[in-house]
């Protein structure tokens, strides 16, 4: 089990994902969150998540290793060359019923993974429901529904 941590999401990752969440609406939809750990010694832990990488709409490809091995790999070599110290710390994962708010054993195993490499990474559930509401709610239409996500310029 990881230290505690504060997760700070920026605004440009927390949009692809949810643009993802939504294009795909009928199917369950992952990705990689892509940040670095910027307040180590504070307690809690600051871990910023700069980027969303969007995996796939189709989840029963993400359970074979060697494809979920090969996409780590390729999103850590991309952000590793622009030396912003930047790595995979964390999963998003919405499931294709937007009534099912539960993670899937799928994600719960991606996460596991993703933990060996970064001990701080977090599996964020990605709700359908909550998406369109808080598109309601920026479209003035007075449905009452916040993030409970900071965001960072």
């Amino acid at each position: 089990m990881g230290a505690e941590c504060r997760y700070e999401v920026a605004q440009a990752a927390y949009v692809k994902l949810a643009l993802h969440a939504l294009k795909h609406p009928a199917t369950a939809v992952n990705g990689l969150l892509v940040g670095r750990l910027v307040e180590p010694s504070s307690s809690p832990a600051v871990v910023s998540v700069i980027d969303a990488v969007p995996l796939s709409h189709h989840p029963h490809h993400l359970p074979l290793l060697p494809t979920l091995e090969l996409a780590l790999t390729l999103v850590e070599d991309h952000f590793a060359t622009q030396g912003e110290g930047l790595a995979v710390v964390g999963y998003y994962h919405a499931n294709a019923r937007c009534d099912d708010t539960e993670l899937p054993p799928v994600a719960k195993r991606v996460g596991d993974h993703i933990f060996r490499y970064f001990p701080r990474s977090a599996v964020l559930p990605v709700s359908y429901v909550s998406l369109v509401l808080l598109i309601s709610d920026l479209r003035g239409l007075g449905v009452g529904c916040r993030s409970h996500l900071s965001f960072i310029d």
